[in-house]
């Protein structure tokens, strides 16, 4: 009987839930077999009318009391041009694109009678002149463009409002940067500033203090400091990060209550700004000891050629080891130059260069001086790549007995740890003239230069009794290089012998007058500042400074666009310029064969060598 009961609840249970579900089904059906199956316009639009009755009655009914502040309602609209503003966030076919920040007002009351409305701003193109409005960030002297034009609007209440297309042109700056992208960088500037504030008010806390402000200032620092680190990435500010900046100014507020000793914070701020510039003394004193230490680096490529160059020279029998054409090694009346390296690579783009160039490739005879170490390497690759009609001669230093015994050691200097200030190949063309006994001139080319135009005229240049050919590094009105920057002239005997304004000249290009030097022993000069450099700190290393004053009223000024600096140093150089000019220089620590070398000027160097030679192939070099 029980059992029975049970059934029975349970078949009534399953009846009403089936009735449940299939009831609302059955009814809807119903509704739609009586519903149209189109529906007329004008009835939907009368109803979509009713409800802007209903809204318009509500706005009404706000106008009677007081006025309610409604949120910015940004309005974009598209002109005939085209605009791309990926900058800020927008991508528009329109260079007009206009920003309004619409309110509902009430009453008649006018903008500024104490409705608390922000400005409605329209940016658009043009070329109307700027605008101060300072209550946006925006200063009067703009750099946007050719024209700006910012105005404020005013907003009515009535029946219908019609307000007043402000118009600022939107351009972008010499930099790309819009003008709101400005008004953010502001912004950023001022948030890094409360950063630096807070830190300080931070400091003011007593050791492992705890207190309700100290963490409030911890905890503001990290949020400004997340925010900023992302706007440096990102184009536009976001809503957070204005909430931040309030939140900041807040804290701030609080702390200048707790900590109002202007002295103390005046002397905290200096000591932080101190700290700040031994920070940043350091991290470039590491970062310009990085950029020499890659110059200084021998690329692994160059490493594998000169060891597979040198297994090659051992493995050829004496006679085949010299070099052809040694006859016209010692004739005056060619055209010598002059090459000390231990670059492979680029001896032989200045080679190459000046042989492809030439109008006499013949007449031509290059004088390669390295080091023991490289010489079997560079004289193999000379043999294997010989420079077409032109005689290339290739020496080792440690074959000029004649040198000092003590020359290595005598050119360390104190004042500097660079070893390329005192490079013995360097060195060695302040002894060209014994270097060279039987020759007369010579045109010395420093292994990172390129030569773009055939060079015989250089050896028709008027000397006038001086010995050293050279482009003068200064320019008119240019106070910059002058005899002063290299040398000191607080020295006394400094001061007493040479014009701190003389202009200065550049190493890389100089055609020298070997007879002229011998008569004048200038070399014996050059050792006497060079030994008294060490003495004293007379003037900057390397051998630019001490070649100022060895050659110093004794070198002639070559036209400027004999030779054009700053390949490896400045990469804003004009095309044109490098172009024109017969031998163009990377001096400067980014050279072309360097990974850092820059990279627009690399087509220049890369253009007179060979990339598809085996032992390159071999060595993975590559451009």
């Amino acid at each position: 009987m029980k059992n029975r009961s049970i059934r029975w609840q349970r078949t009534l249970f399953l009846c009403l839930l089936s009735l449940s579900v299939v009831a609302p089904i059955v009814f809807f059906s119903y509704s739609l077999q009586r519903f149209p199956n189109s529906l007329d316009r004008k009835s939907f639009a009368d109803g979509v009318g009713s409800t802007t009755h209903s809204v318009d009655a509500l706005l009404l009914k706000q106008e009677a009391g007081e006025s309610l502040k409604e949120p910015y309602r940004i309005v974009y609209s598209v002109g005939d041009d085209s605009v791309n503003d990926t900058e800020n966030g927008f991508n528009a076919d329109s260079d007009e694109i206009r920003l309004q920040n619409s309110l509902s007002t009430g009453g008649e009351k006018e903008f500024g009678e104490g409705l608390e409305e922000p400005d409605r701003i329209v940016y658009s193109g043009g070329d109307d002149s700027s605008v101060d409005d300072t209550g946006n960030g925006l200063g009067a002297d703009s750099d946007v463009g050719d024209g700006i034009r910012l105005q404020k609007i005013s907003t009515t209440g009535g029946a219908k409002e019609q307000p007043d297309q402000t118009t600022v042109r939107k351009q972008p700056d010499g930099n790309g940067y819009s003008r709101v992208r400005q008004v953010d960088d502001v912004i950023v500037r001022e948030m890094k500033d409360d950063l630096i504030m807070a830190k300080a008010y931070l400091n003011f806390a007593p050791p492992n203090s705890n207190s309700h402000l100290v963490k409030e200032l911890k905890t503001r620092i990290k949020e400004v400091e997340r925010v900023v680190g992302r706007t440096s990435k990102d184009s536009k500010l976001s809503k957070i990060a204005m909430h931040r900046k309030r939140a900041m100014k807040a804290t701030l507020a609080k702390a200048s209550k707790v900590y109002p000793d202007c002295s103390a914070m005046s002397t905290k701020l200096r000591a932080m700004a101190y700290n700040s510039e031994e920070q940043l003394r350091s991290q470039m004193n590491e970062v310009s000891f990085l950029t020499q230490l890659a110059a200084r680096a021998f690329p692994k490529g160059l490493h594998c050629l000169s060891m597979q160059l040198t297994s090659e020279y051992f493995s050829l029998q004496p006679e085949e080891q010299a070099l052809p054409n040694r006859h016209k090694v010692q004739q005056p009346d060619l055209y010598h130059y002059a090459i000390f390296s231990d670059n492979i690579l680029a001896c032989q783009v200045v080679v190459n260069s000046t042989v492809i160039t030439s109008m006499e490739p013949e007449k031509i005879v290059f004088h390669v001086v390295t080091d023991d170490l490289n010489y079997p390497a560079m004289v193999m690759w000379f043999l294997l790549n010989p420079p077409g009609d032109a005689t290339i001669h290739i020496e080792s230093i440690d074959d000029f007995k004649w040198l000092p015994s003590l020359f290595d050691s005598s050119l360390k200097q104190p004042f500097s740890q660079d070893p390329r200030f005192s490079s013995t190949l360097n060195h060695l063309r302040f002894y060209l003239p014994q270097v060279f006994p039987s020759l007369n001139k010579i045109l010395l080319l420093d292994h990172d230069v390129v030569v773009q135009r055939d060079l015989r005229r250089l050896w028709e240049v008027d000397m006038e009794g001086k010995v050293n050919g050279a482009v003068e590094t200064c320019r008119s009105g240019d106070s910059f290089h002058q005899l002063d920057m290299y040398v000191n002239f607080a020295e006394p005997i400094i001061a007493k012998s040479f014009d701190p304004k003389a202009c200065t000249w550049a190493f890389g290009m100089n055609m020298f007058d070997l007879k002229e030097w011998r008569q004048q022993n200038l070399t014996a000069i050059y050792h006497k500042w060079l030994q008294m450099g060490k003495m004293k700190q007379l003037m900057n290393a390397g051998t630019l400074p001490v070649g100022q004053l060895t050659f110093y009223n004794q070198t002639v000024a070559l036209d400027r666009q004999w030779h054009v600096l700053g390949l490896g140093s400045d990469p804003t150089m004009s095309r044109g310029e490098i172009e024109r000019a017969p031998v163009i220089h990377y001096n400067g620590k980014m050279k072309p064969w360097l990974e850092l070398g820059i990279p627009r000027y690399k087509g220049y160097w890369n253009r007179f060598l060979n990339y598809n030679h085996p032992f390159l192939q071999q060595c993975n070099v590559h451009e």
